[in-house]
Parts: structure tokens; sequence; C-alpha cells
């Protein structure tokens, strides 16, 4: 089985969340780079510029805003996985996403899962909630999805979901909902929160526990940020009060079973 992990930098990655997840998956799998897309024909240079740096032998080197595609096999697995990881373009969307999915069919691509980031009304000190859809009836009742009830402008993430079901891939769509007072990147426990549902969607174990450390670091900041201003922390309060009004009804035994179920494949990973 070939899945296809794509996020994009941009309006649909808030706190750099999405982004991130896949590049740690990139980093954790070895993944190796397989194809780029050209970037002439889709991005305004004077809206997205392109970037300077020097190489590790002191050359000056130009990094052109693009779209990667690398691809690794998970572990202990029979599961590739196609990354699809760059800037949302400025130009040719339909033109851009048609690039892409011929990508997939080259790569034999056989479901699209697609990761992004929103900011929202939601405090930093609870759960990161990520939202999963997909317009598949036989996906959705398989992996207890949600149907879409999005109305509204979308960035190239929405496109992509709705071309690559016309393509008849399987789409699913992750989102993170990132506190809106803490916007800025990076946001390492929107991050974790993705990467565990990747986790779930994936069937396969991740080791986390740096990024556990650093999300539980960035609390700690946001906390004490929010203590030194009253009015910031009367509003955490109240995000707080609403959100554990709205999640009691989630303290089902599904749900703890399902925590219980990861901690295990963690705790077996460790012992491994």
């Amino acid at each position: 089985m070939t899945v296809m992990l794509a996020a994009f930098e941009g309006w649909n990655d808030a706190g750099d969340a999405a982004s991130d997840a896949l590049k740690y998956l990139q980093q954790a799998w070895g993944a190796k780079k397989v194809a780029s897309i050209d970037p002439d024909e889709y991005y305004d240079f004077q809206f997205t510029r392109p970037t300077v740096k020097r190489t590790s032998s002191g050359a000056r080197k130009i990094k052109w805003p693009t779209t990667r595609i690398a691809k690794a096999t998970v572990p202990n697995t029979a599961i590739d996985v196609v990354f699809v990881h760059g800037v949302e373009p400025s130009y040719k969307w339909r033109a851009y996403t048609a690039e892409l999915l011929a990508q997939a069919a080259a790569l034999n691509v056989n479901y699209v899962v697609l990761v992004g980031a929103l900011l929202a009304d939601v405090p930093h000190s609870r759960p990161i909630p990520v939202t999963a859809t997909s317009d598949e009836d036989e996906l959705r009742q398989r992996l207890n999805l949600e149907a879409s009830q999005y109305e509204g402008p979308i960035g190239i993430v929405g496109v992509l979901s709705e071309l690559a079901i016309l393509a008849g891939l399987p789409t699913v769509s992750l989102w993170a909902a990132v506190p809106h007072y803490v916007a800025q990147s990076p946001s390492p426990k929107a991050q974790l929160a993705l990467l565990n549902r990747l986790e779930e969607l994936l069937q396969t174990p991740l080791d986390t526990h740096e990024l556990s450390e650093d999300a539980q670091a960035w609390e700690r900041g946001v906390n004490e940020l929010a203590t030194e201003d009253p009015e910031i922390a009367a509003y955490v309060r109240q995000l707080e009060e609403a959100k554990d009004t709205a999640d009691l009804p989630e303290a089902t035994g599904e749900s703890i079973a399902r925590e219980f179920e990861r901690y295990l494949k963690r705790r077996g990973q460790d012992t491994q």
C-alpha cells in the first residue's frame, strides 16, 4: 500500500504544525527525494521570495520556493509513504494539482492524507483538537471519520482533496486547531496532535518522546506569558471552561480505550 501525505506552508499551516509534522516523519523514516515541481509556473517570487544560503563549502546558493516529493517505507510494515511538502502556490492551482496527481499515479499511490492546521478559539492548556474528515463513505465507516461540513474559503489543501477524489483516490483530511493567540511557529503541541492522529491512521507506532517534552515546555512557556497579562489569563480561562463543557460527553469508554491502545503500542515499541 502506498499513501501520499501532503502539507503546504502558508495559509493552510498555522504555526507550521502541518509541515513540521511531515518533516518529522520524513526524517524518522529516512525519506529520499524522488521529484520536485518547477516553481516558475506557480509562484509569485515577489510574494514568496527565494532565499540565499551558504553551503557547507561556503558557497552561496539560492533556495527557490517549490514542492518536493520524497518517498520512504515505514519500518516493519508494507506501507510506502510519498511525502508532498511545499509552499502553497500563487498561480494555476488546477494545473499544479494535476501535476501532483500525475506524480501520485506514477508512484502508485492508493490513498491520500492531507494535513493542515488552522487558527481557532481553543485553549493552549487542553489537548489540541484534530478533525479527521473524508468524503468517502467506506473510509468514514472503517476509520470512524466525519464528513466535512465546512463552507467558505479554501487553500490548496481543499483543492487537492476534491481533485484527488475525482481522480478516484480515497482521501482523508486532518486539521489541527492552533490557539490563535499563540499562532507563531513552532507549535509543537499541535504538531504532536497531528502525529498522534497519523499514528492511528497508519497503524504504526511513532517515537515522539522528545517532541512531547517540547510540547510540555511550550505549554509552560505560554502559561507564564498568560499570567503576566490579566486580560489574556481571563480569556484563556473562558476558553478552558467552554472546552471542558463541550468535551464532557467525550469521556466515553471508547475514547479511553483508544488512548490506552495507543499507550500499549508505544510501550511495546520501547521494549523491543
